[in-house]
């Protein structure tokens, strides 16, 4: 085991779902993100010492916190009889559809598994990952915790057993993420959606996320702009997010390749093959959300290639 004692690790926030990869595709930004700072005790204890900027809303149950349940799924797989107090300074809005939960469940396994002396690798750790997803929303799915652990555009293909592919990249991409000043369970926003979809519409989004898979690798941005579309989840989500689909208009016409709900929303996304149509289209909506008298907070940030990391 590594002789360190303490140790800080940063996650990004992602973006699941990616218009039409329901469930199976996300992406990495820079920023913003969770901070998880671990020291190890003396006995096998896992607590939660402290939880900064969440306004007391989140559990200190270490049975129940998505850092400390990420942690003990690894303990348990790697059969180190340590303890660690955890300390999580909580970056990322509360049910943003932002990765929140993923992003402090990632950053405690980074930080833990540097601590063991690096055991298992990133693509290892997204199970453990997902326990924290488990935890927090009662679906244990991959779109959100394995791109913030691998950085980049990750696949799900499969979860029985998991298999988790990182899509080469052939074209830079912006990311604005807008997130409006509304919380939005991610349990909430799955429930609204029908448990069957009809044949065309699968028909229709598994075309979509292919073009998206290919326009990514070619590169070619107009396929990656007809790509970006959604009919699974979106015409039900977007009904919670006012003035949506003038957003999207407005979003295109500043220069967007697409626009699309982040997750399970509120926060909306859109991605740019340059910076300036990526801070053009954030002004634009954040503006669109004042009109409907909602307060929002723009990150505009590259894809990240990185992932997680530690930072000392």
């Amino acid at each position: 085991m590594s002789i360190k004692r303490k140790v800080r690790a940063f996650a990004p926030a992602t973006v699941a779902n990616v218009c039409c990869g329901f469930d199976v595709l996300g992406f990495a930004v820079d920023n913003p993100g969770d901070e998880v700072l671990l020291t190890l005790r003396d006995d096998t204890e896992i607590r939660i010492e402290s939880i900064i900027g969440d306004q007391g809303k989140l559990p200190l149950d270490a049975n129940k916190n998505t850092a400390s349940v990420a942690i003990q799924s690894l303990l348990r797989k790697t059969g180190h009889p340590i303890g660690v107090d955890i300390t999580l300074y909580k970056n990322l809005p509360l049910g943003s559809g932002m990765g929140s939960s993923a992003a402090s469940g990632v950053a405690a396994l980074v930080a833990m598994n540097n601590l063991l002396g690096e055991p298992l690798s990133r693509t290892e750790l997204v199970e453990h990952a997902m326990e924290s997803e488990r935890i927090a929303c009662g679906s244990a799915h991959a779109d959100n915790v394995a791109p913030s652990l691998l950085g980049g555009f990750v696949l799900v293909r499969d979860y029985q057993p998991l298999d988790v592919i990182k899509i080469p990249l052939a074209i830079e991409l912006y990311c604005t993420l807008v997130h409006p000043h509304l919380e939005l369970n991610t349990s909430d926003s799955r429930k609204v959606l029908k448990p069957t979809v009809k044949l065309t519409d699968a028909i229709i989004q598994s075309g979509n996320i292919a073009g998206l898979m290919l326009g990514l690798m070619k590169p070619d941005g107009e396929l990656i702009a007809r790509s970006l579309k959604d009919v699974f989840a979106e015409p039900i989500r977007s009904a919670f997010i006012p003035g949506f689909h003038h957003m999207r208009e407005i979003a295109i016409q500043a220069g967007s390749l697409g626009f699309g709900i982040s997750g399970s929303g509120p926060t909306v996304f859109s991605l740019s093959i340059d910076i300036a149509s990526a801070e053009r289209t954030g002004q634009l909506i954040k503006e669109q959300f004042l009109k409907h008298d909602l307060r929002s907070d723009v990150f505009i940030s590259k894809v990240n290639q990185q992932g997680a990391r530690i930072i000392e």
